[in-house]
């Protein structure tokens, strides 16, 4: 499903390069569940950007059942972040001022789903997660385990093939961190998402069915 050939992301740092990316090589089979573990700075965050279209590598290709996504252009590679890809952030990056229901909405829009269809497909999302009794209450009214799965139901909004979590339980209990990484792992099993997950935590590493480690941005 994904591939990456030689890959390599550079920056520059006191006129001094900095390998972000180091020629990385790596396979994501279809329904794969793969955690990505490395120290801060090791890369990992780098290595799902580039995986999710986020971020352009300077060198090598990310190919996408055989499509160089390198070298689409801003609105194809735009539409295949919104409609393959689903991204979840352990900052939750969800409107302060949207309720969970028109947060879910949001991906839906940019896809230019009808008003009527975002509503149905955004209720169904919540109710997926469990929240469909918080559908009208905003973020600040949730607590940080809602509001991750408000990521999550967004996340889902347009059926994506893959689901890319960067530290997903960064901000939880170990509580309500086992809660959302048991929800991943049931979505990955179920529904067949390829699921990326990117964490620092052994415990989480350890659900998933591989596990890469990247440090000064090899995977090793």
């Amino acid at each position: 499903m994904i591939e990456l050939k030689n890959v390599s992301k550079v920056y520059e740092l006191g006129g001094e390069k900095i390998f972000a990316l180091d020629h990385v090589n790596l396979q994501v089979e279809k329904g794969e569940f793969i955690a990505i573990m490395g120290p801060s700075g090791s890369g990992k965050s780098t290595l799902a950007n580039v995986i999710g279209g986020l971020d352009v590598p300077d060198e090598g290709e990310v190919l996408a059942d055989g499509v160089d996504i390198v070298k689409m252009s801003d609105s194809v590679l735009s539409n295949y972040r919104n409609k393959k890809i689903g991204f979840i952030f352990q900052s939750f990056n969800l409107q302060p001022t949207y309720t969970s229901l028109e947060n879910v909405m949001i991906p839906l829009l940019f896809s230019g789903v009808s008003l009527s269809e975002r509503k149905k497909r955004a209720l169904e999302c919540l109710k997926s997660v469990g929240l469909e009794d918080r559908v009208s209450h905003r973020p600040g009214e949730l607590s940080g385990g809602q509001r991750q799965r408000v990521c999550i139901a967004r996340a889902l909004a347009n059926n994506p093939e893959m689901i890319i979590a960067d530290e997903p339980t960064g901000n939880l209990d170990s509580k309500k961190g086992a809660e959302i990484i048991d929800l991943l792992k049931q979505l990955n099993k179920e529904a067949g998402i390829t699921l990326i997950v990117i964490t620092h935590d052994v415990s989480v590493a350890r659900e998933a069915k591989k596990i890469l480690n990247i440090k000064d941005g090899k995977i090793c």
